[in-house]
């Protein structure tokens, strides 16, 4: 399994030139660079992950993407990918929990 930082494409236009612009005490505001459509990501669980997690990715910036694990609200989300295709699936590596990522709020702009 491959874990890598989560890239969340721009409800509006589909950009990843995505920013994380709050901070996880007051709400998950995220801003689109190209068309500033504004949006808030959040997860869902969709089981648990059994086993080691593996070599885990840095940390990432505070202003790169991210949500509140569904199960224990860290932000310490990481894709998972797959040898083709997107990574439909986020694990939390505090918790172990897979997820997968919605959006809401979105405000284009």
């Amino acid at each position: 399994m491959m874990l890598i930082p989560l890239a969340i494409a721009c409800p509006q236009c589909g950009s990843y030139d995505v920013v994380y612009s709050c901070k996880p005490d007051c709400c998950f505001n995220h801003v689109c660079g190209k068309c500033y459509t504004t949006f808030e990501p959040f997860t869902t669980k969709a089981g648990e992950l059994t086993g080691e997690i593996g070599p885990l990715p840095p940390d990432p910036d505070p202003t790169d993407p991210t949500a509140a694990c569904a199960r224990c609200g860290e932000t310490r989300l990481f894709a998972i990918r797959d040898s083709v295709g997107p990574a439909p699936w986020l694990v939390c590596v505090s918790c172990k929990t897979l997820l997968t990522l919605e959006l809401s709020e979105v405000s284009p702009g």
